[in-house]
């Protein structure tokens, strides 16, 4: 080999081939994450904090007069680039509804009803800490959610310890879930919705549905059509996020193969590490006191971290003794209970929801610190649980 072949050699071996393990790595994703969530928060919390957050919450300026896009970096990351991962989601969901693991009547049941579960007992539990004060009681949609994002995060850290069912199951309860969530906004949180907005993205929504069942295959004609249908909603009120999950279920399922092996890195690797930073960037109170005997506390927590789990365990297990659905195959009850703790990071959704629920800072503070503790939490709880299982479950069958 020339001396002139060495130095590219050398670049492949340091820092070429130790990043391409690190991607196909099933704990990359989760370590990104914790990473980037960490790194926001202590720059938010140093003396570069007021400017970290002035840049994610700045004015941008608009391309015209007219059009009406996200107008802060934060906002462009949570209402443009989550639809994006809403989008690979959303096709994920949809091949293993037609041919995987969640493709029978029976398993495919299961995450719904896992997730209604999941939402109604964290939202009881909530009203039950904040009841006779309607102030507080606005909080209740809260610890409703499950944050795709970080809890697949946290669930890729255990790598193949976890069953892959598991991480499907996760994938389709937590969106299902989410939508939900957006839902509650629509209905309960949101100010105003324009319905001239809404019934356009129906209609492009209707010619969608009409592409797919005259098997259109050029998927990029989706694309520009999927454009224009986040645009409506991100206009009509409704969280824009859902226009990435409505695309996805257009898709010609011979198209979605492709798709998702074009778009893994770049949401794994560019747009979640971009929304963990943009979405970490808060500021801690110097004391905690009040946050921490304040019964807005006490219900997120107690209901993202003992709710969520409760929840969907018990209205699966429901479910499952009443032959409506079984659970997908090489996934136990012990697999359910621990998904069902890692289900409990709320975050990203449960934060916006902070936002909308209550006017004032302080109580807004409050809820924050709440879904960061609940989050980190479920998660390790979780983590430790299905990790422990399984170094049990591999001393039994040696």
């Amino acid at each position: 080999m020339s001396k002139k072949a060495r130095p590219g050699k050398y670049i492949r071996q340091i820092i070429i081939s130790p990043i391409r393990e690190f991607i196909t790595d099933s704990r990359a994703v989760g370590i990104t994450l914790i990473v980037c969530t960490i790194v926001s928060l202590i720059i938010s919390n140093s003396g570069a904090g007021e400017n970290y957050l002035a840049f994610w919450n700045m004015e941008l300026h608009m391309p015209a007069p007219n059009v009406e896009i996200p107008h802060t970096p934060l906002h462009l990351v949570n209402d443009f680039l989550m639809a994006v991962f809403f989008l690979l989601v959303g096709i994920e969901i949809k091949r293993e509804l037609l041919v995987g693991e969640l493709s029978s009547v029976k398993k495919s049941m299961l995450p719904i009803i896992a997730a209604i579960g999941g939402m109604a007992i964290p939202a009881l539990i909530y009203l039950a800490w904040t009841t006779g004060n309607p102030v507080f009681s606005r909080g209740w949609g809260i610890p409703m959610a499950t944050d795709i994002a970080f809890s697949l995060g946290v669930l890729s850290m255990l790598g193949k310890r976890a069953p892959f069912t598991v991480r499907v199951f996760l994938m389709a309860l937590a969106i299902i879930d989410d939508l939900g969530g957006i839902l509650t906004i629509a209905i309960f949180y949101a100010e105003e919705i324009n319905w001239t907005y809404l019934f356009m993205g129906g209609g492009i929504m209707f010619v969608l549905t009409m592409l797919n069942l005259l098997k259109v295959k050029r998927y990029y004609i989706y694309m520009i059509l999927g454009l224009l249908l986040w645009y409506m909603f991100f206009n009509s009120g409704v969280h824009a996020t859902i226009a990435g999950v409505l695309l996805a279920f257009t898709i010609p399922l011979h198209k979605i193969e492709d798709l998702i092996h074009s778009l893994h890195d770049p949401v794994n690797f560019i747009i979640l590490p971009i929304f963990a930073l943009a979405n970490t960037a808060i500021i801690l109170p110097d004391t905690y006191g009040h946050i921490f005997s304040s019964v807005v506390h006490h219900g997120i927590f107690t209901g993202l971290v003992l709710g969520k789990p409760l929840g969907i365990f018990l209205f699966s297990w429901i479910a499952i003794k009443l032959g409506i659905s079984s659970l997908p195959k090489g996934m136990n009850y012990k697999h359910l209970l621990g998904m069902g703790m890692i289900a409990g990071i709320g975050f990203t959704i449960s934060i916006f929801m902070s936002t909308l629920a209550f006017g004032i800072e302080e109580m807004q503070t409050t809820a924050k610190v709440a879904i960061i503790g609940a989050s980190v939490a479920a998660g390790l709880l979780g983590f430790l649980y299905l990790k422990f299982l399984n170094k049990r479950e591999v001393k039994k069958v040696v």
